[in-house]
C-alpha cells in the first residue's frame, strides 16, 4: 500500500512538473521578450523581433545601427544572463537545502556569494592573479575559500547541523568585511563606487562573455546535480539514511558543494552577489512538483530564470532612468519569505 502511494505521488508530481514546463517555457520567452523592450529608451516589440531575426539569419526588416547595438550588444546578453543566473542560483538553493537539510540554506546565506565577491574584488582592485585567474577564477577561489572555512567551523557539528545558516552568515560577514577592507585600502573613489554598486547585484555590465560563462557553469551544474538527484533525495532524509543506501556521503557532498560554488562564482563574477533567489524558488516549487529532485531541479531552474528576468526588468523601470541593483529587489522579496520560513519552523 505504501509503495503504491509513493508511486502515485511520483506520477502526480511528474504530471505537475510536465505542466509547469509547458507553461513555464512560454512564460519565460514572453517575459524575456517584454524585458528587451524596457529601459531608458523603450523599444517596440517589432524592433526586438527584427533584431533577433536578423542575428538568427531569419527574414527581418532593417533597423538602425543604434537600435541594433542597444538590443543585441546590451539588452539581449543582459536578459539572457539574468535568466541563466536566476536558474543557477535556484539550482544551488535546492541542492544546498538537500545537502544541509536546512530550508534556509542558499549561496548568499551560507557565505558562498560573499566569498566569491571577495575573490573577485581582490582580482579587480589588487590585480592578484588577474591574468592567470580572471574575474571568474578569482570568484571561484573566493567561493571555495568560504566553503572551506564553513566546513572547518562545522567539522564537529556536521554540515546538516541546525547551526549551518548561522555559521554561514558569520562566514559571509567575514568575507564582506575583507571586500570592504580591500576597497578602502587600495581602491579610488570611482572604483569603490562602481564595485559597491556591482556587489549589490547589477546586470548592467553583462555582455555575451558573461552569458557564456554563466551558461557553461549552469550546464555543468545542472547536469551534475540532476545526475545526483536520487542521492539528493536520500541526503534530504539524513546522512545515516543515505549511508545505509550505500552512498558515499562525504564524497558526494564535496562534489555537489564544489559544483554549487562554481555556479555561484560564475554568477557573482558576472553580475555581483544576488541573494534569496535560491531561498525563494525551491520552496515555491516544492508545492507544485514535490520533493523529488529529478523534478525539482529543472523546475527550480526554469522558475528562477523567470523570477530574475522579471526582477531585472523592474530594476530598470521602477525609478527610470535610474537603475536599482537587482540584489536590492530580491532582498525586499526574500526577507519576508525568510521570516515566513523561520516562523513555520517555530524559530520566530
Amino acid at each position: 500500500m505504501a509503495a503504491s502511494s509513493r508511486g502515485g505521488n511520483a506520477r502526480r508530481y511528474g504530471v505537475r512538473s510536465a505542466l509547469l514546463y509547458l507553461a513555464g517555457v512560454p512564460i519565460l520567452l514572453v517575459t524575456m521578450l517584454v524585458s528587451l523592450t524596457l529601459g531608458a529608451a523603450d523599444t517596440p516589440v517589432t524592433a526586438v523581433v527584427d533584431v533577433l531575426s536578423a542575428h538568427l539569419g531569419l527574414p527581418s526588416d532593417p533597423v538602425t545601427p543604434v537600435v541594433d547595438s542597444i538590443l543585441w550588444g546590451l539588452r539581449v546578453p543582459r536578459v539572457v544572463t539574468a535568466a541563466l543566473v536566476g536558474a543557477g542560483l535556484a539550482v544551488c538553493g535546492a541542492t544546498l537545502q538537500a545537502l544541509t537539510r536546512n530550508p534556509l540554506a542558499e549561496p548568499y546565506l551560507l557565505g558562498l556569494s560573499s566569498g566569491a565577491s571577495a575573490g573577485a574584488v581582490v582580482v579587480v582592485v589588487l590585480g592578484v592573479g588577474g591574468q592567470a585567474l580572471g574575474l571568474t577564477g578569482g570568484a571561484l577561489i573566493g567561493a571555495l575559500s568560504a566553503l572551506a572555512l564553513l566546513l572547518i567551523l562545522l567539522r564537529r557539528s556536521g554540515l546538516d547541523s541546525v547551526r549551518v545558516v548561522l555559521t554561514g552568515v558569520v562566514v559571509g560577514q567575514l568575507f564582506a568585511a575583507l571586500s570592504s577592507l580591500v576597497l578602502m585600502a587600495d581602491g579610488d573613489a570611482e572604483t569603490t563606487r562602481a564595485i559597491t554598486f556591482w556587489l549589490l547585484g547589477s546586470m548592467g555590465a553583462a555582455r555575451w562573455t558573461t552569458a557564456l560563462t554563466c551558461g557553461v557553469a549552469l550546464l555543468i551544474g545542472l547536469a551534475v546535480t540532476w545526475w545526483h538527484a536520487p542521492t539528493l533525495d536520500a541526503l534530504s532524509l539524513g546522512s545515516d539514511t543515505a549511508s545505509s543506501l550505500g552512498i558515499d556521503v562525504r564524497r558526494t557532498r564535496l562534489v555537489l558543494l564544489i559544483v554549487t560554488s562554481l555556479i555561484t562564482a560564475a554568477a557573482v563574477a558576472g553580475v555581483g552577489a544576488i541573494g534569496f533567489v535560491g531561498l525563494i524558488v525551491p520552496h515555491a516549487i516544492r508545492f507544485v512538483v514535490g520533493p523529488l529532485h529529478r523534478y525539482l531541479l529543472p523546475a527550480a531552474a526554469l522558475t528562477g530564470a523567470v523570477l530574475l528576468v522579471i526582477t531585472d526588468a523592474l530594476s530598470r523601470v521602477v525609478f527610470s532612468p535610474r537603475e536599482i541593483p537587482v540584489g536590492v529587489l530580491t532582498a525586499l522579496i526574500g526577507v519576508p519569505v525568510f521570516l515566513l520560513v523561520m516562523k513555520r519552523r517555530g524559530e520566530l
